[in-house]
């Protein structure tokens, strides 16, 4: 037993780590640890930039790898003062900073995993993770620090999370309460060797928690060959080397933020510029300015830059801003964009506006990142083709840490062929260890050897034998209407072709007659003046009455993740009024 995992699980989990007849234990990375990859970077290549950090004030700081190795080093001799030992976990409060990258890979060296909490949850949720995780130390921003303490000392219902030793403050003004990380770090030696054996690639590095809107939250573990196995793909599919830059926007207490942005320029020798978050006013400048040639956005950053290319359009100004055009971005290669729902007309509209290759991929944190991205060496028919093609962006084809293929969606480990629509399943050596306590999770999740990610899709297959994969919806949030389940992005790819729209999305409401039927929540765009009536019209022209929207909700705020992944769920209640409407045609 392990973790309260029976021995068929643990069977099906090692099935699932198995990538083309190979087994999850025989490694297919150059490095034995976290710390043997960091040490000889700084060895090689000392005076290189590994990081580039701006505040949220722009102020621009520079750690080479040799700086880096040492600050990390010092970190982990502070971590293990305050008790931290290799298997432990520490916990993170904050915000992309340079503190939180040294405190991720001191973890590491040490053979700890890091549990890094999302500002934007609430108290309840985060004193749950705290809990759950057993973490030992928690690390906080000088900003969060009063509210940490009513999360881990506080006594209200759900609060309290015991387990925590210690309280670290990070930045800031010290306080004479709490230990100060930047003064005690401060003449530590910048060389570690602890009294634990040096930690290896089946050490647990990261704890993540599952961002989904019912339910506890469930713990991802993620050991350090997942995180190095994925960045190796990720580098190998986009041709990233020593000798590039990638741009971080995203949050890093995410694994889009740490494995994209972090660990694969680190996996590969080269560099990184960590943003405080993203900034529609600066994010062609310093694209421009650091000579980046690769970012990682989310659908709605993509938005983000078409409004602000408009207002600069309104100005009679480059749609880049700052008087930026086409030729000084002749250096950046394209974005890498994933973690959310891709519409079509988003893409092409970016694509058209922007001239800006969108390299569409797909994973979750139980796959440690990234499972597929788009070839990057498609032509640019060929391109938009798979881009535009389907009724649905491709989300590519599998990297090589990992297989995909398609199951039946009810669980049977039947697998499906091209173009029938199932359960995405992968499997590979970037497929978690297992979710955290959660042996009723593990069991259903692995059941037949593959892990089952939970949304819907199908592949094609090109003139080559690769299988492009399409993901339709994910199977919770797809429209049960009468037994028929249509995809929400069918309906939404309808909507955004309506003038005025800026989002629509198709929600499933409860429906005494039908089970569910159809809604829209329509966000529009500044100015414009829609009616119900226009939008359920052109539904109507373009789509069965069935699949159609039957309400029309108007909105102005929309609830996403923090990577960008629209919330569904928490729009029904929107449409409450309408559970017990029976919708005609006519």
């Amino acid at each position: 037993m392990s973790d309260g995992l029976d021995e068929l699980t643990l069977s099906k989990i090692r099935e699932a780590h198995v990538v083309n007849g190979i087994p999850g234990d025989r490694y297919r990375v150059p490095y034995g640890n976290f710390r043997q990859m960091l040490s000889l970077h700084a060895k090689a290549s000392p005076e290189k930039i590994f990081l580039i950090h701006y505040d949220a004030d722009g102020n621009r700081e520079e750690l080479s790898y040799a700086e880096i190795n040492a600050r990390v080093h010092q970190t982990a001799h502070l971590l293990h003062e305050l008790g931290v030992r290799r298997g432990d976990r520490v916990a993170t409060i904050g915000y992309n900073h340079s503190d939180m990258v040294i405190i991720y890979f001191a973890c590491w060296v040490l053979g700890a995993a890091v549990a890094p909490q999302n500002v934007t949850e609430d108290d309840r949720r985060i004193a749950f993770i705290l809990r759950n995780s057993e973490a030992v130390v928690c690390l906080v921003r000088e900003e969060y620090l009063e509210r940490a303490e009513n999360i881990i000392h506080g006594t209200d219902d759900g609060m309290g999370a015991e387990n925590i030793q210690h309280i670290v403050q990070v930045g800031g003004a010290a306080r004479p309460e709490y230990m100060h990380f930047h003064e005690m770090v401060r003449n530590l030696p910048n060389t570690f060797f602890g009294d634990d054996p040096e930690p290896t690639l089946e050490d647990e590095a990261l704890l993540v928690y599952t961002s989904g809107t019912t339910g506890a939250p469930k713990g991802v573990v993620l050991t350090q060959y997942n995180l190095l196995a994925d960045a190796q793909g990720i580098a190998q599919w986009q041709g990233i080397t020593g000798n590039q830059r990638l741009m971080c926007v995203l949050p890093i207490h995410h694994v889009n933020g740490i494995v994209v942005t972090l660990i694969t320029p680190l996996f590969v020798g080269g560099s990184t510029v960590l943003n405080r978050a993203f900034s529609s006013s600066t994010f062609w400048r310093r694209i421009c300015a650091e000579r980046v040639q690769i970012v990682s956005v989310v659908p709605t950053l993509l938005q983000f830059c078409l409004d602000y290319a408009d207002t600069q359009t309104a100005k009679g100004e480059p749609i880049w801003g700052d008087g930026l055009h086409q030729q000084d971005l002749r250096g950046f290669r394209h974005l890498v964009c994933g973690a959310g729902t891709l519409s079509m007309a988003l893409v092409k509209n970016f694509e058209e506006r922007f001239g800006v290759p969108v390299l569409h991929g797909y994973g979750l944190s139980e796959t440690t990142c990234y499972s597929c991205f788009l070839p990057i060496n498609l032509d640019w028919d060929a391109h938009k083709h798979w881009l535009l093609d389907f009724g649905y962006p491709s989300i590519g084809c599998p990297i090589e840490p990992n297989e995909m293929a398609i199951f039946s969606a009810d669980g049977n480990g039947q697998q499906l062929g091209a173009g029938e629509r199932g359960e995405i399943c992968a499997r590979g050596h970037n497929v978690m260890k297992h979710y955290f306590k959660r042996p009723d999770a593990n069991a259903e999740t692995f059941k037949f050897g593959w892990f089952r990610t939970g949304d819907e899709g199908f592949y094609e297959v090109d003139s080559q034998g690769r299988h492009y994969f399409f993901i339709t919806g994910r199977i919770k949030e797809l429209i049960n209407r009468g037994g028929v389940k249509y995809s929400p992005f069918e309906v939404e790819e309808i909507l955004l072709e309506i003038p005025g729209v800026k989002v629509g999305l198709a929600i499933a409401f409860q429906n005494d007659y039908y089970g569910e039927e159809v809604g829209a929540y329509i966000v529009p765009q500044e100015g414009a003046q829609l009616t119900a009536e226009q939008i359920i019209a052109h539904c109507r022209q373009r789509m069965p009455f069935e699949k159609s929207p039957k309400v029309v909700v108007f909105g102005t705020e929309i609830p996403v993740t923090t990577t960008g992944k629209y919330q569904r769920l928490k729009l029904q209640d929107l449409f409450a009024q309408w559970s017990q409407t029976q919708f005609k045609k006519g």
